[in-house]
């Protein structure tokens, strides 16, 4: 059947842009406005040390054109991704982004030209009255201080900036464009050319041998450029210790966490904590294989679910109704603006001919925090809508309770509100069905499969990445060799005895994107295991109120200071020995449930 156009979807399906502009003249108008607005903030180059006045006048004027860009880029962007087929809103998109140029050159000057103001005669400034509200602002952005460079040394780097990106480019061009996996036959007969995508469905085929030859082929091609590979990402490796070095820092995991303003005891805490808890580990992959009834299990048979789908067909209309239920341990207030974004048609709900596939929350400070959906009617959708959900409340929280220059948060704790909602959702399911062993089964399974991907995984990829920097600061060359004995031994440490060795899995850093992102990947395990603390937090010691708190905040304090609103002290490890616990519970549940004890 074919796909709908996006003008037979209901209104009532869509979400509500005219409540950002009413119209596209509107949002013409208001683009004009603000690209005529721009020359406006050069009164302030090379003054801002001048008086306290005059250094708000200009962080003012920067704040109200970035938030003024923000609207336009949110109407823009998701005129495009609701029917990226429309020939208008593709031209909107390209013209907003080509304005977002125009801003970044605009308001460029701000950062560098703060910094160079003398430190005491700043500290002055910021007790008069008009710019203590941006003390925290401005205590982020000296604290960039001792590793900024002088102007010319900063604008050399700039210049060599897409130099030195050059290696991860072409990983990139490796990766998604030049790479030929050949052919497979799927679990019909057929021969078909094998994709990432192909082969992410073909990993979940009930047919071993399926599963076997995706990986194999796959992996055939990826060996077969290993030394390409090991030279795209060694040279990322150094250029994140060159930068770390220039930039007076110690090491590059500290350089790319302390950007943020993350400890590096976070990090370390967390490898540490999942290497004690292997052993769980371990059990679930015993338990996989028991499940599944295989003389030898192998990497290629870590994906495919233990429990068939359970038959529970979930409208869009019963997935609301569940939601509600589901995060009801959050109170009215928290309801309340999940009720908004139903009746305010925040969110856009089923796939469209044009649409921009998966799912995302969006918006600005100044719109609604909206959503992108491509419905269907399963239980894998409702935990899409929940966690979507979670980042639109978060959004909606912080922006209703700070000012616009702390009005969002950093990716560290955006991902632990989304996951907070998941967990949630889990729980009432599990209560809701108590009768029903498959449904049971099925969100265990479920479960566990997600915080092995997030929590263990992603560590495994953390403690990787540490090592490889670690290897080239000391001067040891990262051949395909050297990263492949080291991360065939880190992977047999993770997953345990009863997975077999298989050796494609040791060039399994070949195709990681991630590897380039430069430190990022250690977010995904702990906001997976810190939103497994607080959803039993909430559930058991009735804590939504602390937990609100958190969302509420947004960018006012560190995100360490945030995220300890909400009563999880993430430079420490005992969120993550309680959201281990949590695993470890349901784990003993699925064994008994599927047939084998501890």
């Amino acid at each position: 059947m074919a796909q709908i156009t996006r003008e037979e979807v209901p209104a009532e399906l869509t979400w509500d842009l005219g409540a950002i502009f009413a119209d596209d003249q509107a949002y013409q108008e208001a683009f004009a406005d603000l690209e005529a607005k721009l020359p406006t903030l050069d009164q302030y180059v090379g003054h801002l040390g001048d008086s306290a006045q005059t250094l708000q006048a200009g962080l003012e004027a920067d704040l109200a054109i970035e938030r003024a860009f923000e609207k336009l880029y949110v109407y823009a962007h998701q005129k495009f991704d609701q029917d990226t087929s429309n020939s208008t809103y593709a031209g909107m998109n390209a013209q907003v982004q080509d304005l977002l140029a125009k801003v970044s050159q605009a308001t460029a000057f701000f950062q560098p030209e703060v910094l160079a103001v003398d430190q005491e005669t700043l500290k002055g400034y910021l007790q008069e009255p008009g710019l203590k509200p941006y003390q925290h602002f401005f205590d982020v952005l000296l604290a960039e201080k001792a590793h900024t460079l002088p102007a010319d040394q900063e604008a050399l780097l700039a210049g060599a900036s897409t130099v030195m990106s050059s290696a991860e480019q072409t990983f990139s061009v490796l990766d998604n464009a030049d790479i030929d996996f050949g052919d497979v036959m799927d679990e019909d007969g057929n021969v078909q050319e094998l994709t990432n995508g192909l082969y992410a469905m073909m990993l979940r085929s009930k047919n071993p041998q399926t599963r076997r030859e995706a990986f194999e082929t796959l992996y055939d091609a990826y060996m077969s450029l290993k030394n390409t590979f090991a030279s795209t990402l060694s040279a990322t490796v150094k250029k994140h210790n060159f930068l770390a070095k220039t930039r007076h820092y110690n090491s590059a995991k500290e350089a790319a966490v302390l950007s943020n303003q993350i400890p590096t005891a976070v990090y370390d805490t967390l490898t540490d904590r999942v290497n004690k808890n292997l052993p769980l580990l371990h059990r679930y992959v015993a338990l996989r294989k028991h499940v599944l009834g295989l003389s030898e299990l192998h990497s290629s048979d870590l994906y495919v679910a233990l429990v068939d789908e359970v038959d529970l067909p979930v409208t869009y209309a019963d997935a609301q109704k569940i939601a509600l239920k589901a995060l009801a341990p959050l109170g009215e207030d928290y309801l309340a603006v999940v009720q908004k974004a139903f009746d305010e048609r925040w969110i856009d709900v089923v796939e469209n001919k044009g649409k921009r596939s998966g799912a995302y929350s969006g918006g600005a400070y100044d719109t609604n925090p909206y959503i992108l959906l491509n419905w269907q009617d399963t239980l894998d959708n409702v935990y899409t809508l929940v966690h979507e959900m979670g980042h639109t409340v978060h959004s909606y929280l912080t922006r209703h309770n700070q000012p616009y220059h702390y009005g969002d948060y950093p990716i560290f704790l955006a991902e632990i509100a989304s996951t907070t909602n998941e967990s949630l959702l889990t729980d009432y399911l599990l209560k809701a069905y108590p009768d029903d062993q498959q449904v049971q089964a099925y969100v265990l399974n479920q479960y566990l499969d997600g915080f092995k991907g997030t929590v263990f995984r992603q560590t495994q990829f953390a403690e990787f990445e540490a090592w490889i920097h670690d290897q080239d600061a000391a001067g040891q060359p990262l051949t395909a060799e050297v990263m492949a004995d080291y991360y065939g031994d880190l992977n047999a440490k993770y997953y345990g005895p009863d997975l077999e060795t298989d050796q494609e899995i040791a060039y399994e850093w070949t195709r990681i994107p991630h590897f380039y992102y430069n430190f990022y990947v250690y977010q995904y395990s702990t906001g997976e295991a810190a939103a497994t603390t607080l959803a039993q937090n909430i559930l058991t010691k009735g804590e939504a109120d602390r937990y609100k708190d958190y969302l509420k905040a947004g960018n006012s304090a560190s995100p360490l200071d945030v995220i300890k609103k909400a009563g999880v002290n993430m430079a420490e490890g005992e969120y993550l020995d309680q959201a281990f616990a949590v695993f470890e519970d349901r784990l003993n549940q699925l064994e008994a449930l599927l047939g084998q004890s501890k």
